[in-house]
């Protein structure tokens, strides 16, 4: 048999390349799922598996960096970061990639936390807007004329939105906010602004 006769073998891949929707709705399924666990679980082994702070840190649960990005107190703050990582993330995974999304969460998840640490508050189990937040604005920064519908209703110009975010986020840490951490949402707005930077840069 000639060698030019042979065909090139197609290897098969064991898992399948993940899509937008599969993305967006495993991370959001995640965050509902450790959401509960709050609830339900005991909340020493939550705490020290759960929460991003320096005790945790210190002490060597690094993995905490990551894990409290799905981490939420409230419904409220639940329900709102879902909705904007559902609409957010769906048009990030479109255009960049369902990869691409995950590795922005998850990079916005270690801003957050390492901002949470330098700044030294106080955590409770909240850091999943980091990541959240990183998707957002970098959303907001690479479409800043676009019109964001503030509750679903109210139109919005993103760049007035994105400003707005920030702004807030500082009068946060200003008033020593407990319950919404200004500084893991600026870790986040950090990630955000560098991978804006490397896209533009690469244009």
């Amino acid at each position: 048999m000639s060698l030019l006769s042979v065909r090139p073998v197609c290897r098969r891949s064991w898992f399948p390349r993940p899509t937008a929707d599969g993305v967006v709705l495993g991370l959001i399924v995640t965050n509902v799922a450790v959401f509960l666990l709050w609830r339900i679980a005991d909340p020493t082994f939550m705490r020290k598996n759960f929460m991003i702070s320096v005790e945790n840190f210190t002490s060597g649960r690094v993995h905490t960096l990551i894990t409290s990005a799905f981490s939420h107190i409230e419904v409220e703050h639940l329900v709102s970061n879902m909705i904007g990582l559902y609409f957010f993330g769906m048009n990030m995974a479109r255009t960049f990639g369902p990869e691409f999304l995950l590795k922005l969460y998850l990079a916005g998840a270690l801003g957050g936390s390492i901002f949470y640490l330098v700044h030294h508050a106080f955590l409770v189990p909240k850091g999943a807007s980091g990541a959240v937040n990183a998707i957002m604005l970098l959303d907001i920064f690479l479409n800043p004329k676009a019109t964001i519908y503030l509750g679903l209703v109210l139109p919005v110009p993103a760049m007035l939105m994105g400003v707005a975010l920030i702004g807030k986020d500082i009068l946060r840490i200003i008033e020593g906010d407990s319950q919404i951490s200004g500084s893991a949402h600026l870790g986040g707005a950090a990630v955000a602004a560098l991978v804006w930077a490397r896209i533009k840069w690469r244009i």
